[in-house]
């Protein structure tokens, strides 16, 4: 295998991950059907909530939350539609990397692959955080397999990282000292002030941030042009206490550049803003693709 792929750093720190993973899924409802669909990339994992006719949504979760991490959406959602769940590949997971995913044109590609074999023509994506700046990068490049877009306090997508966030990286890579560094940066990006080991999902991105090294590319600031390329209709959601960019900025950004996009602040809301603001997020996503639905 290629060493420009992810990895686990040794057998031990695979086993916590797993052990964290499985405790996580098991929170979750049964899936109605678990996908290893092959790319070219490797082998992504994609689980299938619900069986509601229509367009489906497919879900991308952020930097090394896996499908656990929308433990508090799914249910809610596969009510009313179907949900496909995609475990980001080149990152911890039940997926598993074989290629090196170079730029974003890769990173488009997998994703792109992934639909293609599920069958899907075209899907409503949502994604947090990371999986906010996956989405949008599908839609810039394969925008006809994206019925409609929500980006969810996206990284990196519609206003830059502060350089503080990336110096604060920093210690959770070093040996010695992510063990204390993993979960006081987990709390500052959360935003609640809350315990991430307390919680499955937080256990799940520790051994992920501690255990995997990743060699996926880190995602690059979206152009002006990108972003005014968007054909789709695109609900972009910023959290006002946002550590990951000047929410004011994002929001100012989306509204100026996406034609047709619901661009909203929510005042209140953290980083964490899929699992803090749950049931909204939730009410929000069916009602605005079910708006999209009945104008196309």
């Amino acid at each position: 295998m290629s060493e420009r792929v992810g990895r686990f750093l040794s057998p031990d720190a695979e086993r916590r991950f797993r052990e964290a993973y499985s405790e996580g899924m098991r929170l979750l409802p049964e899936p109605a059907g678990v996908h290893d669909v092959g790319t070219a990339f490797g082998e992504v994992r994609v689980y299938r909530f619900g069986s509601a006719p229509g367009v489906p949504l497919v879900l991308l979760h952020g930097t090394n939350g896996t499908t656990v991490s929308w433990e508090p959406n799914i249910e809610p959602l596969a009510q009313r539609r179907t949900v496909f769940s995609v475990d980001l590949l080149g990152e911890a997971g039940a997926g598993v990397q074989t290629a090196p995913i170079r730029n974003a044109d890769d990173q488009a590609a997998w994703l792109d692959q992934t639909l293609e074999g599920l069958g899907l023509a075209r899907a409503h994506l949502v994604g947090v955080s990371m999986g906010g700046w996956t989405a949008c990068n599908l839609a810039v490049r394969r925008p006809q397999r994206v019925a409609s877009a929500t980006l969810l306090d996206p990284i990196n997508t519609l206003a830059r990282m502060p350089l503080g966030l990336i110096l604060r990286t920093v210690p959770t890579l070093i040996p010695g000292l992510s063990r204390w560094a993993t979960p006081r940066f987990l709390r500052y990006i959360d935003g609640q002030g809350t315990d991430p080991l307390a919680e499955p999902v937080g256990r799940v991105i520790d051994a992920a941030m501690r255990g995997y090294r990743k060699a996926t590319p880190q995602p690059a600031l979206f152009k002006d042009d990108s972003l005014r390329s968007l054909p789709m209709p695109v609900l972009a959601v910023v959290a006002g206490r946002s550590v990951i960019h000047d929410p004011a900025t994002a929001q100012e950004r989306a509204r100026r550049l996406i034609p047709h996009v619901q661009a909203e602040l929510w005042p209140e809301a953290t980083h964490a803003i899929s699992g803090q603001c749950a049931d909204r997020v939730n009410e929000r996503v069916l009602q605005f693709t079910a708006e999209v639905d009945s104008h196309q």
